[in-house]
């Protein structure tokens, strides 16, 4: 199991239990598989009700959680074990893409446009239900719509990176290149 470590030490904002939270990180970290060598570190913005999860280094993995993001919606402060695992598998499989080399090729995320992160995003998600963890594929779909079309041809795209195993970042570029792009 990778090294995972989760701050703050403790939760004074937010009603988070620091183990809690580190118990969820570790449990989608092994499932998305990352190596057992990694650090991985989560550090979550508490004072912020936004979603925002970003990865700002591979070395060690940091993401960097803005606490809405693992927060259950209906009770507002509450920790959402669905969400959290929602929210971190899908950026620990495209952390995974690219240290496996498989997306070597791919912008930084912050040069990512809209309709790239959002087909990066379907790929990772698809791969994130198979994994067990919760998702909302129609809110994914529409997401990709708007980022590309509301046509047959884009369902489809979205379907095959939806279904994919295995994919590169030059033929996620090269599935999404049939579908026009709404930047």
């Amino acid at each position: 199991m990778a090294n995972v470590t989760v701050t703050p030490d403790e939760f004074v904002l937010v009603l988070f239990e620091h183990d809690e939270v580190l118990d969820v990180a570790n449990r989608v970290v092994e499932r998305v598989g990352i190596d057992s060598n990694r650090h991985v570190i989560v550090a979550v913005d508490e004072t912020t009700p936004l979603q925002r999860v970003v990865v700002s280094s591979l070395d060690p993995v940091t993401i960097e959680a803005e606490s809405g993001a693992l927060e259950d919606p209906r009770k507002p402060r509450r920790l959402s074990v669905e969400i959290a695992e929602s929210s971190l598998s899908k950026v620990l499989f495209r952390v995974r893409d690219r240290l496996d080399g498989s997306f070597t090729d791919a912008p930084p995320d912050d040069k990512l446009t809209n309709a790239q992160r959002s087909a990066w995003n379907v790929y990772a998600v698809g791969r994130s239900e198979r994994a067990g963890f919760p998702v909302q594929k129609q809110r994914q779909r529409y997401a990709f719509r708007n980022r590309h079309e509301f046509s047959d041809n884009a369902d489809a795209v979205f379907d095959t990176l939806w279904c994919a195993e295995s994919l590169t970042w030059s033929r996620l570029v090269a599935l999404t290149s049939t579908v026009a792009s709404n930047l």
